[in-house]
């Protein structure tokens, strides 16, 4: 049936919506959640628990992408995606009704969100395998284009909503409130629970299975232990050690990345001799595979850490600086991401529709170096910007990461034989995950460590214009370099870093209380981000001149992806019951042989 494929595309675009959202919602809604439990994520040993909070959901997904899509291609892929639905939704509602407060709260919110990322990825590994199932080669595009608008607008549109849903009170229904922190987890109940009754009812098998080949034990192990150990050693890397502002010299995340890349090794070594291998490595011998996932790899890398920049710009620096208090500053960030949302709205469909027509290569390429373009013109940017410039920049980047997403997902799938599919869904999701995740280690610490160097420099005079004395400027200006990593994650937070500032510097030797006019000032919104605006604006500049390096190697790696390719085996479209068109040549892909030089 016609209407299938539709159906197909419907309940997949939400399903990968719904994974998206969740996976952002948290970033600006964190603040209220934390009140919401009882929390202070600033104490010690609660920041573990803002770090996995914050990037544990990630790394449950990239973990598991790939042995869900290689499963997907054994069971079958509705069957798989209808199970990941099911558990993505359970985990929804045991994240609006978890009953516990403080510290054993939040480590159950912690427990849940990583069920629900199980969830998220078996929604993420299939989605792609069943769309290219159930749409010809010529319509895959404008499928992919649609999809990939709730896969990666999906995230962009999670911040809207965690900021509105952040400025919401709480809820009086007669006797009872309904927290905004429960309003926050609540958003994705119902929509999960239609989805997976939705998914139950309308999708079923049309993918090619192959039930008889062996799970691949050694190899699922292996890689789940390394990337595992690799992205938490990443993202420990982040938490201050000893003296220093990161703990990238920290014994135990040195340690886990040695052993995560050396399991990583292993386990290559291993999918090259099992005779049923996770991970398809013989796909990389496509040209249009290869260059479209390394492409996805490097665009993931360079955009991933974005978000998070650009949130600790707005709610740390500019907001602050346009008067803006500290507790309203996540509802506004949210508000103010919302041109790069446009961008991609409205370049996605687009492009996908296109590359239907002209192929990939072309709007890929295009997309990687407008975002590269946008991301040098964001390193330009002075730290109080104008809004104009600012909009300008993230419109460029949405209709970027547009032009490029669907294309390349549709030619990345087209390239693959049926059987592979759901491993190769698994494959490019694994790897854009990876990326995004490594890029938030990555950016982050650059911004850290330049904005650690530039500190010096841009504090004792802030505080001297505020008044304070030379004995207290001292300390204050000691407490504020030494930790820029907890100052900034203040700021992210909503909080005035300056009130934990000025809590730990009275207790030090030699501290004398400040006059309430001097006190005023500082904890005003505008002192911390003028002090610190000199030092993160180099910092923060650098790390996107690095993101537009990167994205234009991503951009020349597309161009080599050869001209557009489908892969010549026939493909069944439409629902289980309807004929199968009689064998022979698909005229698509023949025309497509005949195109490509490497025939």
């Amino acid at each position: 049936m016609v209407a299938y494929k539709w159906t197909v595309l419907s309940n997949t675009t939400l399903g990968g919506l719904l994974a998206s959202i969740d996976g952002s919602i948290l970033l600006i809604s964190l603040p209220v959640v934390f009140r919401g439990i009882g929390v202070n994520p600033f104490e010690e040993g609660n920041f573990p628990l803002l770090i996995w909070l914050l990037l544990g959901y990630g790394i449950v997904t990239a973990t598991l992408l790939v042995t869900v899509g290689r499963l997907s291609d054994m069971w079958g892929r509705a069957r798989m995606y209808n199970f990941g639905f099911a558990v993505f939704s359970t985990g929804s509602i045991l994240l609006f009704v978890e009953p516990w407060a403080g510290a054993m709260g939040g480590w159950a919110l912690v427990f849940f969100r990583l069920i629900q990322a199980v969830g998220a990825s078996f929604l993420f590994a299939n989605s792609a395998a069943l769309l290219t199932d159930a749409f010809p080669p010529e319509e895959r595009g404008k499928a992919m284009g649609v999809n990939q608008i709730a896969f990666i607008g999906g995230s962009l549109v999670g911040l809207i909503v965690g900021g509105l849903l952040a400025s919401v009170p709480d809820l009086s229904i007669g006797p009872w409130v309904l927290p905004t922190w429960r309003l926050i987890f609540l958003v994705s109940v119902p929509v999960g629970v239609f989805g997976t009754v939705w998914a139950y009812a309308k999708l079923q098998e049309t993918s090619i299975r192959a039930p008889n080949q062996r799970i691949d034990l050694p190899g699922n192990v292996t890689f789940a232990a390394g990337l595992t150990l690799l992205l938490v050693g990443v993202t420990y890397g982040l938490l201050p050690y000893g003296g220093a502002s990161t703990g990238w010299s920290s014994p135990w995340v040195l340690s886990a990345l040695v052993a995560g890349a050396g399991l990583l090794f292993g386990f290559v070594l291993i999918e090259l001799r099992v005779p049923d291998p996770m991970f398809r490595l013989h796909l990389f011998r496509v040209r249009s595979f290869a260059a479209g996932t390394s492409a996805a790899l490097l665009g993931s890398l360079a955009r991933g850490g974005l978000m998070l920049l650009l949130v600790i710009w707005f709610q740390g620096i500019w907001l602050p600086l346009h008067g803006y208090s500290f507790r309203e500053t996540p509802f506004w960030a949210g508000i103010l991401m919302m041109p790069m949302i446009a961008g991609f709205l409205v370049a996605g469909p687009l492009s996908g529709w296109l590359s239907d027509r002209r192929g990939p290569r072309l709007l890929a390429t295009a997309g990687m170096s407008i975002g590269a373009a946008a991301f040098f013109g964001l390193a330009l940017l002075p730290v109080d910007f104008a809004y104009w410039q600012m909009g300008l920049l993230l419109f460029a980047n949405g209709c970027g990461m547009g032009m490029f997403a669907s294309p390349n997902a549709a030619a990345v799938m087209n390239s693959v034989p049926p059987e592979n599919r759901g491993a190769a869904s698994g494959m490019l999701a694994t790897l854009q995950n990876t990326g995004q995740q490594m890029s938030l280690a990555i950016f982050f610490t650059v911004v850290i460590v330049g904005l650690a160097a530039g500190l010096g420099s841009s504090v004792p005079p802030a505080l001297a214009v505020a008044g304070v004395p030379a004995v207290d400027s001292a300390l204050l200006g000691h407490v504020i370099a030494s930790n820029p990593t907890g100052a900034l994650f203040g700021a992210f937070l909503g909080e005035n870093p300056m009130t934990g500032v000025l809590a730990v510097t009275a207790t030090l030797p030699g501290w004398t209380p400040l006059p309430p006019g001097v006190e005023a000032t500082l904890l005003g919104p505008h002192f911390f981000a003028t002090a610190i605006r000199g030092g993160f604006g180099t910092a923060i500049s650098g790390a996107f001149v690095v993101a537009g390096c990167i994205t234009l190697v991503a951009a020349l790696v597309s161009a080599l992806r050869g001209v557009r390719y489908i892969h010549p085996a026939p493909i069944h479209v439409g629902a289980p019951g309807e004929p199968r068109p009689p064998p022979g040549p698909d005229p698509a892909a023949a025309a497509a042989r005949r195109l490509d030089p490497r025939r």
